[in-house]
């Protein structure tokens, strides 16, 4: 199907064949499809397939439609007129959307003064000079590409159009970085005495060789039990990314804990994790925070000292529980004992020192109102399902905006919002014109007017599905 692109300095002809070619296009698919599922004896979803791809090609006419009407407006501004003159007029371009590629005209315009060449009707309407796809269709690819490799997300994102793995990384380099507080921050209305924090890395393998340590803290107000296995957390706000500083990381956490809450009425935070350095940091920064040492790395290491000796685990918890430090000493000099390598001693003396050095850390397992840590799993669901458990290749940029994006997503973000939101950041101050909204208003309306006025379907007089479908439009 053709669009008729004969156009007057109005762009009424144009609106003219735009909209009684779709209004056709609709009526006549639609009794098509019906008639085809009646007859066949089709499945209402075949049905809703093919009027799909109706509307995508529909969409398409619209946006061709709507980029030379604001071209057309451009070239009869009178302020445009002081400054521009055409330079080459119906320029083509292909722009990249959700419904397929739009292919439309443009004008080229020089400054009069300066040696600069413009295409202003694209400038207003958000198109960089570079620009191969719209907004939309990129964030639906970066969507799609947080759960998806690239070479998929591209494919399952436009189902008619052939998107490469680079396309799709491109639209997240040019996304940037997404920091940690994209997604607002509500204020809680009641304040618990207790937070929890639980903090973990992933390691991601890279294309250079070597791994990467993308880090992942959350914040929550405790758990509920929502199956006989499952959990939920409550209010639970993530962060993560590659830092070259965990300090960073821990003051962005500490900066939400003060938003999201009033922090005189909480009285002790849990912090969890692994006991790495970078972890353990972060009671220093945040204030009222007591470190515990996850028990999925506690139980790991009191596997690894007794698996070797019948009841050996049992004993060394026993300690544990009782807060028994002499009585541990004595259980794992037995358990050195029978040690048959050098090999399985040193892994014990490992454990041992692992379990000594975080023994004030592990007491507070025991208290009633410490939740556990849940870490190990949420690193599994956030990072790893996405970067490390296939055998891929990752920059360390990728990691880190892979990282962030899914942290986003976590959160609850919007994509489109966000991609749409930054770009117009970066474009709001290199627009050279800006039209007459008033005047623009006027020749818009006219247009419409005269565009349903006009319809040779409405004004045959004879009484067909589509001349019934147009006078219920204009109110007839």
């Amino acid at each position: 199907m053709m669009l008729i692109t004969t156009k007057t300095n109005n762009g009424g002809t144009l609106m003219n064949n735009s909209i009684t070619e779709i209004a056709e296009l609709i009526i006549r698919s639609f009794e098509e499809n019906f008639e085809k599922m009646l007859m066949e004896k089709k499945d209402i979803s075949e049905f809703v397939i093919e009027t799909k791809k109706i509307l995508d090609q529909v969409g398409t006419i619209l946006a061709k439609e709507a980029l030379e009407m604001m071209d057309s407006l451009v070239k009869g501004d009178s302020r445009r007129k002081k400054n521009w003159y055409v330079h080459e007029k119906a320029a083509p371009n292909t722009l990249a959307t959700i419904f397929g590629e739009v292919h439309y005209h443009r004008t080229y315009y020089k400054h009069k003064t300066e040696t600069e060449y413009r295409y202003l009707s694209d400038e207003l309407m958000g198109i960089d000079s570079y620009d191969k796809m719209d907004v939309a269709l990129k964030s639906r690819l970066i969507e799609e590409a947080i759960d998806t490799p690239y070479a998929r997300s591209g494919r399952k994102a436009a189902e008619t159009l052939q998107i490469s793995s680079q396309s799709v990384m491109n639209a997240i380099r040019e996304l940037g970085p997404v920091r940690n507080n994209e997604v607002k921050i509500s204020r809680s209305k009641e304040t618990p005495t207790i937070l929890y924090i639980e903090a973990d890395e992933d390691h991601v393998a890279l294309q250079a060789g070597g791994c990467s340590e993308p880090k992942l803290v959350y914040v929550h107000e405790g758990r509920t039990q929502v199956g006989k296995e499952r959990w939920k957390l409550q209010n639970p706000r993530y962060f993560g990314g590659m830092y070259r500083e965990s300090e960073e990381l821990w003051n962005e956490v500490a900066d939400y804990i003060d938003t999201a809450y009033d922090y005189d009425k909480i009285e002790k935070i849990y912090l969890s994790g692994d006991g790495a350095s970078w972890i353990k940091s972060g009671a220093t920064i945040i204030n009222k925070s007591i470190f515990v040492l996850d028990r999925y790395h506690l139980n790991k290491a009191v596997k690894t000292a007794g698996a070797h000796i019948e009841n050996a685990e049992r004993e060394i918890w026993r300690a544990l529980k009782r807060e028994d430090k002499e009585y541990l000493k004595v259980v794992f000099e037995t358990i050195l004992d029978a040690a048959e390598t050098e090999t399985k001693a040193q892994s014990v003396k490992e454990a041992k020192t692992y379990i000594m050095n975080h023994w004030e850390n592990i007491k507070y397992h025991y208290s009633k109102d410490y939740s556990g840590c849940s870490a190990e799993g949420h690193i599994s669901h956030i990072y790893s399902d996405r970067l490390s458990s296939r055998p891929l290749g990752w920059s360390r940029e990728g990691v880190d905006q892979m990282a962030r994006l899914r942290v986003f997503a976590e959160n609850g973000g919007n994509l489109f919002d966000l991609a749409l939101r930054k770009k117009q950041e970066r474009i709001r101050e290199t627009r050279a014109i800006e039209l007459d909204l008033k005047v623009c208003r006027k020749k818009i309306r006219k247009v419409s007017g005269e565009t349903i006025d006009n319809l040779p379907a409405l004004n045959s007089g004879k009484r067909t599905q589509l001349a019934l479908a147009l006078r219920g439009l204009r109110g007839v």
